[in-house]
């Protein structure tokens, strides 16, 4: 190597006389940043190795490092997907080039450790925009030389400098937008179900606001529908994934690379191996529903971020949903107690298990060899008339009357409206307050004392707002399905039909069996009856159907006053 200027130079002065293995470094914080795009990176590297006579290679001896959405203020370069591997195999190139010095790093302490690893494994590196627009070359392959490590210590610290007045910046700004009704900050994820968009002339035309995701929102009403079905969250969560849907995390990336351009993407030789995305989960669902920027609000730290007068301040125009229905939605998810459950048996071809009951003592009968018995015996109980059956018998006896009976019934779906109650907000509201007042007399400037006033006024002006409002109570609401205890129960196996008597109260009395050759059931022994919410639909329709069969009464009819029990009609066989 031939060399007309120091080691650290800022300008094209060093000519080397062999190639040198070089590796491209490539870093972007946020991949939608069009000023800092991979390409642009890639361009500016290549005119510097070109200048040094540095090689990257090609095809799938290409050597690149591709970093991003890394933070260089976050990340160091030893921790770094891609260019973390390559300064662990330090053998395999000579030189490390970037486009500009905080794409490398932007710390004092990553650089001394960078500068230390280039010493010790004496490498060069090489920044293709330096100071002013020349390019700086530090050469540490001499260690005796201590002026590259000093000089990229002094820009580290420019670099670290910058990094803190920026964020300063950016945190001032953001705490200024805050209290801007409607504006978003930008640059990062909005909560699920909401897209940034430009603000609209109406509202300044300035900055950006958020608007409804339609593909979101309907992914909200699918999982809002499963919970007023009675389905769990969990239940929900794997029907999503089973379907494919998107998580709100993974939602949000897949919409970033539709807005990207293909261009900066990283090839294919050097991207990384994609990983299964974010899937859905019991927890996501209810902090998603749970979360107020359903309501359009603005949220910092977990709180509303509230204006002078105390009112939530509004990030999007047009919430998703409205205080009453994110209350019902509450409702929904709000831990209801958890009703005992009968132990699930083995054998699971027993209709009538938790139905039949015996006459002599009133416990249970179970299924054994065809027959239900009576089994009190088990328990250490005595029946004086214990009762078993054939099981065919009662099963086919069963299931004609409860349709004779239920199965013109039409199945409601029963919603709770839990209306609207202000205290969960006033709740909320007063414990904010409280935590204000915590703060009284921490203040030392007449400035923050005026600001801590401010929002203690705020507070108090919004529990004055919301001690006004009523209260309305909640309500159940039935709603037809279009579907008949008759469908259900044609469509359904033998643990739904006994799920479906058991919640329709039905029982059925077994009494002892008398001595004799008795080919069919002796509809004495047996009483069938349907208690609980189905028996008043039960009654109206046989008031109807009485109705209707009293307009066309035979001449063999009994006479008015007659009546004869459904349970002990003679067995017919089902239409």
């Amino acid at each position: 190597m031939e060399t007309s200027t120091p080691n650290v130079g800022t300008v094209a002065g060093t000519v080397f006389a062999e190639t040198l293995r070089g590796v491209r470094c490539i870093r972007l914080s946020v991949r939608t940043d069009e000023t800092t795009s991979p390409e642009r990176q890639r361009e500016a590297d290549d005119v510097a190795a070109a200048a040094l006579g540095i090689s990257f290679g090609e095809g799938e001896s290409l050597r690149e490092a591709v970093d991003l959405d890394v933070s260089a203020s976050k990340v160091g370069p030893f921790d770094r997907p891609q260019l973390g591997g390559w300064l662990a195999r330090p053998q395999d190139f000579d030189v490390l080039v970037w486009w500009r010095f905080d794409r490398a790093i932007r710390s004092m302490q990553d650089m001394h450790e960078l500068a230390k690893w280039a010493r010790e494994h004496r490498k060069m590196l090489v920044f293709a925009e330096g100071i002013g627009g020349g390019r700086l070359e530090f050469d540490f392959r001499n260690p005796m030389s201590p002026m590259s490590e000093l000089m990229m210590m002094m820009l580290a610290f420019a670099a670290q400098v910058e990094t803190q007045s920026i964020s300063d910046r950016v945190t001032g700004a953001q705490a200024a937008m805050r209290k801007m009704a409607l504006r978003w900050r930008g640059g990062g994820q909005p909560p699920y179900g909401y897209l940034p968009a430009p603000m609209p002339a109406e509202h300044g035309g300035v900055g950006w606001t958020l608007v409804p995701d339609p593909d979101a929102v309907r992914v909200i009403e699918r999982i809002i529908a499963a919970l007023v079905a009675g389905l769990t969250t969990h239940a929900i969560a794997q029907g999503l994934n089973a379907d494919g849907v998107l998580s709100p995390s993974a939602h949000w990336k897949a919409y970033q690379a539709r807005r990207k351009n293909k261009a900066d993407a990283a090839p294919a030789e050097t991207a990384e191996p994609k990983k299964r995305p974010a899937q859905w989960r019991a927890q996501t669902i209810t902090r998603m529903l749970t979360n107020p920027a359903l309501l359009g609000w603005k949220m910092h730290a977990g709180n509303p971020v509230r204006d002078d007068q105390g009112n939530p301040v509004m990030a999007a125009e047009t919430p998703i949903l409205t205080r009453e229905e994110f209350d019902q939605v509450g409702a929904l998810l709000a831990s209801k107690p958890t009703a005992e459950k009968a132990p699930r048996r083995k054998d699971s071809s027993a209709l009538l298990l938790r139905v039949i009951h015996c006459d002599g003592c009133g416990s249970r009968m179970y299924l054994k060899n065809g027959y239900y018995g009576c089994s009190s015996y088990k328990y250490g109980t005595h029946c004086e008339a214990p009762s078993h059956v054939r099981a065919d018998w009662v099963d086919d006896y069963v299931t004609l009357e409860f349709l004779k009976a239920a199965g013109p019934v039409q199945i409601t779906r029963v919603t709770e409206i839990p209306g609207y109650d202000p205290q969960p907000e006033i709740d909320t509201t007063t414990a904010e307050y409280e935590e204000h007042q915590t703060q009284k007399g921490r203040q030392k400037s007449r400035a923050a004392q005026a600001a801590w006033q401010r929002h203690g006024d705020a507070l108090d002006a919004r529990l004055a707002e919301l001690e006004t409002r009523e209260k309305r109570e909640p309500r159940r609401e039935a709603v037809p399905t279009g579907r008949s205890y008759a469908d259900d129960w044609h469509a359904a196996d033998t643990e739904g039909k006994r799920t479906m008597l058991v919640d329709t109260g039905a029982r059925l009395m077994v009494k002892r069996g008398t001595r004799g050759g008795w080919r069919t059931l002796d509809l004495r022994r047996v009483e069938f009856t349907i208690t609980g919410d189905l028996d008043p639909c039960i009654e109206e329709v046989d008031t109807n159907a009485g109705a209707v069969a009293k307009e066309d009464v035979p001449e063999h009819a009994p006479a008015q006053g007659t009546s004869m029990r459904l349970h002990q009609a003679a067995l017919t066989p089902a239409a």
